[in-house]
Order: C-alpha cells, then sequence, then structure tokens
C-alpha cells in the first residue's frame, strides 16, 4: 500500500490511502459512516450543527500547504483517512526488533497488543467531543466558538484514522472494535469511556481550555510515543496527526494565558495589588489567579493518571517487542533496546519520596510521565511572563507528580502540591485549599454568559493576538443557523 501527498475528495471517505482498490475495506468503512454521522449528530456539538463554520480541513499531508479554510456545516465536513508519506526503507529504531525492516501487517504474536493501543486512543477521540459537546452555548466570542468545532472535527477524523486501521488490519474483531467506539458515552455508568479522565465533565471554557492545555499535551507525548512504532502504518498514523494536535494545545495555551490576562489586566485598572483579595477581584467578574492555580492542580493531576504506573510491565513489554516507543525515541542517547539501562523513578521510602533508579525498560511510562511534566513546566512558564509584566507577586506551579492521583503507587498516599506525604484527615481538611470547591465552580460557571457578536468577548478573557488565518478581529467566525 502506498501514499500519496494529496487526498481523494471524490469518494465519501476522502482519503491517501488508495482506498478504491480495496473494495471490501471501502465498503465496511462506508458502512461505518453513517454510524458515525448519527454518533455526531447525537454527541457532537449541541444545537450548532446547521451553523456554517470557518473550519480547517486537511488537503494534503506535506507539512506546507496542507489545509484549506472555508465556511462548512459541521455534519458535511470531509472527515478522510490520512497517513504520512512512506519512507522506503524505514527500520525499526528500538526494542528487540531493532534495525529491522518496519511491518507493513501486524505481526501475530503482538495483535492483541496493537489492537488494545488502538482502541484506547481511538476510544480518547470520541470522548473528548462528547465532554465538550455544550460549550458553542456559552462561547466567550465566535473566534472561541469556531476553536472548539475545529478540535472537535478534528477529533472526529483522527477516530476516523484509528477505526481505519482497526478496519483494515483487525478483521472481525476490528469492526466490533470499531462499532464500539461509537457506543460507550464520556461519563456513563453503564458505557463509560477507558480512561478516566475522558469521562470528567467539561462544563466552562477554563476546563476546555485547561483540557486542551493539558490532557491534549498527554496526547501528543502518546502519539510520539507510537509514531515510532514498528507497525509502520500506525507510525505514518499518528505522525500525522501529531499535525492537528498542534493547534489543540496551542487553543488550551493561549486561553488559558488570554483568561490570566484579562485577570490581570482588572486588577491594574482597579489597583488590586494582592492576588488573594478574591472577593474584590471576582466583583469585576473574572477569573482570580488562586482559582486558577486550583483549576490547573486539577486538570494535571488528572491527566498524570492517564500514564499509569511509573513502573509498567505492559510499558516495558510494549517497548520491548518494538509495539511503542518512547518521546522523541531517535533523539535519545542510548542503545533504544534498555538491556542494562536504569532510569530515576520518584518512590516513597519510608514517608518520603526519593529517586531509586530502576531498569530503564519498566520504568518507560515514568520517563514518558518526566517528558510530559518538562514540557507543561514550558508552558507555565509563558503563563507566569503575563503576570509578572503586570508586576503581579504571585506564579503558577505545577503541583507535585503525586499530588491528587489516583492511578499508580502514588494513589496509595495522600501529597500536598509540594509534595509531603500526610495524613488522610489532612487532606481532607485542606483539599479545597489546592482543589476547586463547590463555590468556585459556580462561581465560573456564572461567567460563562456566550457572546456571540462578531469581534466581541466575554469580559473574563481578553481577545486574541491574532486572527485565524489571518482575518481581522470582527471576522464572523461562525454563521449560526436562525
Amino acid at each position: 500500500m502506498s501514499t500519496i501527498n494529496t487526498v481523494n475528495y471524490d469518494t465519501l471517505i476522502p482519503n491517501n490511502v488508495d482506498l478504491s482498490s480495496d473494495r471490501g475495506l471501502q465498503r465496511a468503512l462506508e458502512q461505518w459512516y453513517p454510524n458515525f454521522i448519527n454518533w455526531w449528530k447525537d454527541m457532537g456539538p449541541n444545537g450548532f450543527q446547521d451553523a456554517e463554520v470557518y473550519l480547517r480541513t486537511a488537503i494534503g499531508v506535506d507539512p506546507e500547504g496542507w489545509a484549506k479554510f472555508g465556511y462548512v456545516k459541521m455534519p458535511d465536513y470531509r472527515w478522510g483517512i490520512l497517513l504520512s508519506p512512506k519512507e522506503e526503507g524505514r527500520k525499526i529504531s528500538f526494542g528487540q526488533h531493532k534495525g529491522e525492516p518496519v511491518w507493513q501487517e501486524v505481526p501475530g504474536e503482538y495483535r492483541a497488543m496493537f489492537k488494545r493501543l488502538i482502541v484506547i486512543q481511538g476510544d480518547t477521540e470520541p470522548a473528548s467531543v462528547e465532554q465538550q459537546r455544550f460549550l458553542g452555548k456559552t462561547a466567550p466570542s465566535l473566534y472561541d466558538m469556531r476553536n472548539v468545532f475545529q478540535v472537535n472535527v478534528e477529533e472526529g477524523r483522527h477516530l476516523w484514522a484509528m477505526v481505519y486501521l482497526l478496519h483494515k488490519y483487525f478483521g472481525r474483531d476490528g469492526r466490533e472494535e470499531a462499532e464500539l467506539l461509537l457506543q460507550r458515552r464520556s461519563g456513563n455508568e453503564d458505557k463509560p469511556r477507558i480512561l478516566g479522565a475522558f469521562n470528567e465533565e467539561t462544563p466552562d471554557w477554563l476546563s476546555f481550555f485547561m483540557f486542551t492545555t493539558f490532557t491534549d499535551r498527554d496526547g501528543k507525548m502518546q502519539l510520539e510515543a507510537l509514531a515510532n512504532s514498528g507497525f509502520d502504518p500506525l507510525a505514518r498514523t499518528t505522525r500525522f496527526m501529531l499535525t492537528e494536535e498542534g493547534h489543540h494545545m496551542f487553543v488550551g495555551r493561549t486561553g488559558v494565558e488570554r483568561v490570566i490576562q484579562r485577570t490581570c489586566e482588572v486588577m491594574r485598572d482597579n489597583n488590586i495589588t494582592d492576588p488573594f483579595k478574591i472577593e474584590a477581584i471576582r466583583k469585576h467578574g473574572v477569573v482570580d489567579l488562586p482559582t486558577m492555580q486550583k483549576k490547573m492542580n486539577f486538570h494535571y493531576s488528572v491527566t498524570l493518571d492517564l500514564f499509569g504506573s511509573e513502573i509498567s510491565t505492559n510499558a516495558a513489554n510494549a517497548f520491548n517487542s518494538s509495539v511503542k516507543g518512547r518521546f522523541h525515541e531517535t533523539k535519545i542517547d542510548d542503545d533504544h533496546q534498555l538491556h542494562n539501562d536504569t532510569y530515576p523513578i520518584l518512590r516513597n521510602i519510608n514517608g518520603k519520596f526519593e529517586l531509586v533508579n530502576e531498569p530503564a525498560i519498566s520504568a518507560v511510562n515514568g520517563r514518558l510521565c518526566d517528558d510530559y511534566i518538562n514540557d507543561c513546566e514550558q508552558v507555565v512558564k509563558t503563563w507566569n511572563k503575563v503576570i509578572s509584566g503586570f508586576g503581579i507577586d504571585f506564579k503558577l506551579a505545577l503541583p507535585h507528580k503525586a499530588f491528587h492521583r489516583k492511578v499508580g503507587d502514588y494513589s496509595e498516599v495522600f501529597v500536598t502540591p509540594k509534595g509531603d506525604i500526610i495524613e488522610e484527615s489532612s487532606w481532607n481538611n485542606s483539599q479545597s485549599d489546592w482543589l476547586p470547591n463547590n463555590e468556585d465552580l459556580e462561581y465560573i460557571l456564572s461567567l460563562m454568559v456566550p457572546e456571540t457578536e462578531a469581534g466581541k468577548f466575554a469580559n473574563w478573557i481578553a481577545a486574541p493576538k491574532a486572527g485565524i488565518n489571518g482575518q481581522p478581529g470582527d471576522y464572523e467566525y461562525v454563521k449560526i443557523a436562525a
């Protein structure tokens, strides 16, 4: 199977994988298509299916000029199957199969492992759409409304990417799993999504911005690790997904930055120098910085759980089998097989955290999590530059990696944001200082009043520095049906 740079838009399912040459696969995907559309109309953006939205659509997989912009109704969006170009002669870069030619078919001994990874990745895509389906009704601007819809349609395309792999390479099992991806529902008690973070509610825009900052950043790390896979179709699929994933993180990072910017402006304009004068700040209808810290604590810690246990046999097996690599695998200075290497993992030793050298192959998850933390640190630095630029004495900080954990070794202890292990009673008495309480959440919800006039923004968020695709500040990014 070859991959071309341009996308065939003459078929029901746009693709660059020569889908028409495999009639059985094409028919199976065309039969899945109406089920997907029904899911989209039921669980996609609520109340905006007839709106004309200024969306970006992929037209190729070249790094430059790969997308076009234009108005489209979301149910008419051209979701497609896109793989990055095939690299002739590519070799596996890690694990026991290092140096061997990459696989074009799934090796039988790794079939279950690959299927599980693809299903989990696929399950996160519709889950986030479901979590965000009501946000359009409280959008702080048409610019932001368009951005959440862009994120949604691209998550839908990423679902298509995983469904293609399931259909093509996993036979009846794959087709059944593809159907289940449309049957599970975020937060549903009977049929929840697979990963906990994707069953959390996203009831407000600050939650959305935090989600796209932190949880989509986990997606980036996972996709980067899969982009090195020995299974070439999976590697090429995830490489192109990363092209679109960057926009999702941009929406989150700049969204939070704009909320911070607006809060700092209000504090300056009203001569409020103490960031902990919460009521005085809230009186002006913006999000105080301590509440921003608490929201960050929550979303960051929930996202850390997505990495699983720091020491993981499953992750070790996936690495050793050349199924899933590490973040920037080819740039790491080691033998890429980890026969004798160690990696420091934070362990609870007699009530205090200490670094303990563990076999590196068992600590693949721990390393990926650390890479994620380093990435997040850079984001928080950009937010703190905004605050310091206003001369406000306040710094946002990522909480300790063991704070508020529900998965892995750290889930067994109660840990403060600074990393102190405490008793459960102390945690219960203090958690509302570290995580949003009901009053905080109700206040944030009270700010969620929609602004649908082009060029206008809700009071609690600043305008972006630039428009989308060079459009002016008063551009009508969404034409809402009457």
